[in-house]
This record gives structure tokens, sequence and C-alpha cells, in this order.
């Protein structure tokens, strides 16, 4: 039998979402569904072996969309730094045994747990590459992080994420297709909130 390798999900929910204007876009609803249950659902319905969610702009309202659910919460007091920021946090809060983490970023409503499991499927530990969704020659979201990329990732500032390593790295990234713009989608604005509501 083979051994599905043990990737830990980690959902970036700590953000200002200041396009939106005054709401917190993970609390916004597309079929009474909020972002963040969206999100996390997505997760926790995947194979991911611990699925971790970094908090930070009202982290308690966030929490609470979240009570009784089998996640772990980080809350991450530098939020307003940027998205490294709370990369590291999470990070530090993985199992020592997950070989690799997946990088969820909450405000993409068309992830669900296949999207995920697709990522995983591809990901060999014997050959630890890191893994970017790819749909029409345009790379997109989730990515999937060996764990030895996890220090360089700990040492990020500022709001890029972790785009800088994908170029450092470019030789040690694969692409895994799909055949959905999902993995491109992402909630900005009121207008593409609206969008998505009418679809």
């Amino acid at each position: 039998m083979i051994r599905s390798p043990r990737v830990a999900a980690l959902v970036l929910a700590a953000g200002y979402s200041s396009r939106m204007g005054e709401c917190n876009k993970l609390l916004c609803r597309i079929d009474g569904i909020t972002l963040i249950q969206r999100a996390v659902g997505a997760a926790c319905s995947s194979r991911a072996c611990q699925v971790i969610v970094v908090t930070g702009h009202e982290s308690e309202r966030i929490e609470a969309e979240l009570q009784g659910w089998p996640v772990s919460f980080i809350y991450n007091p530098d939020y307003s730094s940027g998205m490294a920021s709370s990369l590291r946090r999470g990070l530090h809060a993985l199992g020592s045994d997950a070989e690799a983490v997946i990088v969820l970023l909450a405000d993409m409503p068309g992830i669900d747990g296949s999207t995920i499991d697709r990522m995983i499927d591809a990901f060999d530990p014997a050959q630890p590459f890191v893994l970017v969704p790819e749909y029409e020659g345009r790379r997109g979201n989730p990515i999937l992080w060996p764990r030895r990329y996890f220090g360089d990732m700990a040492a990020l500032s500022g709001d890029t994420g972790a785009r800088g390593l994908l170029e450092r790295y470019a030789q040690e990234v694969r692409s895994v297709a799909f055949d959905s713009p999902v993995i491109l989608v992402d909630v900005d604005t009121p207008e593409a909130l609206r969008q998505l509501a009418k679809k």
C-alpha cells in the first residue's frame, strides 16, 4: 500500500481586506456560506494531515465562524506587516512530521477539497519539488511547498508572500495542470463578490 504524504494545510486569514471597504471579506457570504468557511471547509475535506488557520484582523469573528471545526488557530499580532508574518507564524505551528505544506488564501471560494487533493497527489517526498497549479499557462493558488523550503519561507518579510522564492528556485518548481480557472479567482472587491454570487 502506497503511503499518502503528510501534507499540512495552512489557511491565511489575517489580512485587512481593505479593498472590500468596511466589511471583512472573509465574513461575506456566497450562497449563505462565508468565504472563510469555504476555504477552511476545503482544507478539512481534503487529505491534509493538519489544518492551521492564521488569524489577525477581527480574529475573534473569524474563529467564531469556525467554532467546533477540526482546526488549530494561530493568531498573528503582526498581521498589518503583510502576508509573510502570517506564513512565519503558521509554519512554526506545523507538526514536525509534516513533509510539506499547501498554502491556502482564504479569499478563493472556488478551491475545494478535490483541488487540494490533486496537489497532494502530485507531491512525491522522494522528489520534493514546489508544486504550482496552472490553468492555460497561468499560475495560481494554492501552492505546495516541501519542508526543505520552510526555512526560506519563514525568513520572508512584507506582503509579497513566497512569490520571490518561486523565482529563486525556478528550476525546482513543477506545474500541476487544472482544467478550471478556480485556481486564479480570488475576491478582492465588492464587484468581484457580486460577480461570483451571480455565478
